[in-house]
């Protein structure tokens, strides 16, 4: 009486001239390239998988990076345009970002998951875009990147973020991470959280006078977290900061 391990082999057996066939055949469709990385990726081992996934990323970080900055020097952010881009957006909640064809009414319920392209309309990922460039010349900005902003004072932004979620904001720089969590009684119950893990970002910044940089940066930030971080409430706080200094 054959067992169960026997009678998988045999089916195994009479399987696998039908799949490797058709494996060829849908290999054979594939490009060259693709082909080389796959067999390459089959030969090493772990360790080295993950050094090579880690210095992909760093490339593609620093691809879209550079993308970003040439973005930025076109926006050539001044005063004027950083006041009309408040004025703009301010209250676009998620309902007006809706009602506007930014986003899709079935987008997932706030205080959940990240948001998606799939979520979005064209027209959202195109803001989404560009609110994260609008924050970027916020705090990043100089004359390199055609930044014309008259810098008064230094101020530190502090941002908590579920660390799940932090990604999307992996395109800040020269920035502090800290470990934190977090306790959130949701009034709706869609959220609730205990000893949430989260992400406390700090990034120094130059105000102009009227605190128009920190206001920029709230609506930036809300265009964001409506847009794809999507949490019900995204905790943010701004102080100004007398003198530092780097100890070396």
């Amino acid at each position: 009486m054959p067992n169960i391990d026997t009678i998988v082999r045999q089916i195994n057996k009479g399987l696998v001239p039908q799949f490797e066939a058709r494996l060829r055949e849908v290999l054979a469709t594939q490009d060259r390239e693709w082909l080389i990385e796959q067999i390459v990726r089959l030969t090493l081992d772990a360790h080295s998988l993950h050094e090579m996934d880690r210095r992909n990323l760093q490339e593609v970080k620093a691809a879209r990076r550079q993308e970003r900055i040439g973005r930025v020097r076109e926006m050539a952010l001044d005063r004027e345009k950083l006041a009309a881009f408040i004025e703009r957006y301010s209250g676009h909640d998620r309902a007006r970002l809706i009602s506007g064809g930014y986003m899709l009414p079935t987008a997932l319920a706030k205080g959940t998951e990240m948001l998606t392209d799939q979520m979005r309309t064209t027209t959202g990922g195109s803001l989404l875009l560009f609110a994260k460039d609008v924050l970027f010349a916020l705090l990043f900005g100089d004359e390199a990147t055609n930044t014309r902003l008259e810098r008064t004072q230094r101020e530190l932004l502090t941002l908590t973020v579920p660390r799940d979620k932090v990604e999307a904001l992996d395109f800040m720089k020269a920035t502090t991470e800290l470990s934190a969590f977090g306790t959130w009684q949701d009034p709706e119950s869609v959220s609730n959280d205990q000893r949430a893990d989260n992400v406390l970002l700090e990034v120094e910044y130059g105000e102009i006078e009227g605190e128009l940089v920190g206001n920029g940066i709230v609506q930036a930030l809300s265009l964001i977290n409506n847009l794809e971080i999507n949490e019900q409430i995204l905790y943010a706080r701004m102080m100004n900061i007398e003198e530092t200094t780097l100890i070396a």
